[in-house]
C-alpha cells in the first residue's frame, strides 16, 4: 500500500517472511459474506495486540478490515499473526466481529511483492491464497498487486497475470459468498503511455465483473491532495485519474472506493485530514457516488477518523 508508480519503496516487514502454517483446527465453514455497499474499509498491518485485531468497538464505522499481508511467501504481520492464533480464538473474534458487521479479509502482496516480475503462476498462487481464505474462516480477499516494475514493461504480462489470478480466485471463492476486490494505484485506472497495455483499465475490462470493488490508492503519486485533485481533475503527471475521471474512462462509479492514508506518515504523500476528506466525500456524494472510503491504517484511521471521513453522507 505504499507503492509510487515512479519508484517502489520497499519496506521491510516487522514479522518473519516464512509462512505461518494455517491452523488444521480451522474451520471449514464457507462464507457468505455479501458485499457491502458502500464500502468503508480500514487495512491493518501493525501490530495491535495479542488477540491480533482490536476490539470491533474500536473500528465502529467500518464494514470491512483487512488483514496485511498474505504475500508470495506466505501471510506476515497481522495476516500472519492471526493465522496463527488457535482456531477458536479466530471464530471468536470472527463472531465478535460478524456481530458488529464488519467482515474480516485478507490483503494479499503488497508494495514488497512483485508476483509476476518473480515468475508467480497466477493460477497456484491464486489457488494457495484461496485456500487460506476459506482454511482460516475468513469473508475474502483484497488484491494489492504493486508490481510496478510488470506493469511499467508495458507488454501485457502484468494485465494477464492479474486477470488469470482473479479468475482462479473466483473459482474457489464464488460472488456472492466471498468478497474479492482489488486495490489499484489511481494512475493505473487512466490511459497513460507509461503504462501501454492499459493497466486497471485492461484488467477491469477483462474481469471488472469479477471484482467487487476497487479500494483505490489516491496517494504517494504527488497528487489528489485536495478536493478537486481528488475528485475531478488529477493533472500532473497522471491527468485522468481522479475519481470521476476515472469513471469517464470507463470504470464503474459504484465501485470506485476512496482510499487515504489514515495520517501523513502512512503514506510518501496525499494525506487529507480526516474532516476536510469529508467535505470531498459530501460533495462527491453529491454528483452521484457512493461507492465507500478506504483507510490504511489503523490505529491512525480508527473509529473517529471514518466518523469524520463520512462528512454528512454516510451518518
Amino acid at each position: 500500500m505504499i507503492s509510487s508508480v515512479f519508484a517502489a519503496l520497499a519496506l521491510a516487514s516487522v514479522s518473519s517472511v516464512l509462512a505461518v502454517p494455517v491452523n488444521n483446527g480451522a474451520s471449514s465453514l464457507v462464507s457468505r459474506a455479501t458485499a457491502p455497499s458502500p464500502a468503508f474499509v480500514i487495512y491493518t498491518d501493525k501490530f495491535v495486540s495479542a488477540d491480533v485485531l482490536p476490539p470491533a468497538t474500536q473500528l465502529a464505522g467500518y464494514n470491512v478490515v483487512a488483514l496485511s499481508f498474505l504475500t508470495l511467501k506466505g501471510p506476515v504481520d497481522q495476516a500472519g499473526a492471526f493465522a496463527a492464533l488457535s482456531a477458536d480464538q479466530r471464530s471468536a473474534k470472527k463472531a465478535e466481529y460478524s456481530q458488529a458487521g464488519i467482515n474480516i479479509i485478507v490483503s494479499a502482496f503488497g508494495a514488497t511483492d512483485t508476483p509476476t516480475t518473480s515468475g508467480a503462476d497466477p493460477v497456484g498462487t491464486a489457488n494457495t491464497m484461496a485456500q487460506f481464505v476459506t482454511a482460516n474462516g475468513l469473508d475474502g480477499i483484497d488484491v494489492d498487486y504493486e508490481d510496478l516494475a510488470a506493469m511499467n514493461k508495458g507488454d501485457g504480462a502484468a494485465e494477464q497475470w492479474v486477470t488469470t489470478f482473479t479468475q482462479t480466485l473466483r473459482q474457489t471463492l464464488p460472488q456472492g459468498q466471498f468478497i474479492l476486490t482489488h486495490a489499484p494505484l489511481a494512475p493505473w485506472l487512466a490511459p497513460n503511455a507509461q503504462f501501454a497495455a492499459g493497466a486497471y483499465l485492461t484488467i477491469n475490462k477483462n474481469v471488472g465483473s469479477l471484482i467487487d470493488w476497487y479500494n483505490i490508492q489516491f496517494y504517494n503519486q504527488g497528487l489528489y491532495t485536495d478536493c478537486d485533485g481528488l475528485l475531478n481533475t488529477s493533472g500532473g503527471a497522471f491527468p485522468g485519474s481522479s475519481l470521476f475521471e476515472i469513471a469517464n474512462n470507463g470504470v464503474d462509479l459504484n465501485k470506485l472506493v476512496i482510499g487515504k492514508p489514515g495520517s501523513a506518515a502512512d503514506a510518501t504523500n496525499g494525506f487529507i485530514d480526516p474532516a476536510t476528506l469529508g467535505t470531498c466525500v459530501d460533495q462527491a456524494k453529491a454528483k452521484g457516488w457512493s461507492a465507500g472510503i478506504m483507510a490504511f491504517e489503523f490505529p491512525d484511521a480508527d473509529a473517529s477518523w471514518i466518523k469524520a471521513a463520512k462528512g454528512t453522507s454516510f451518518q
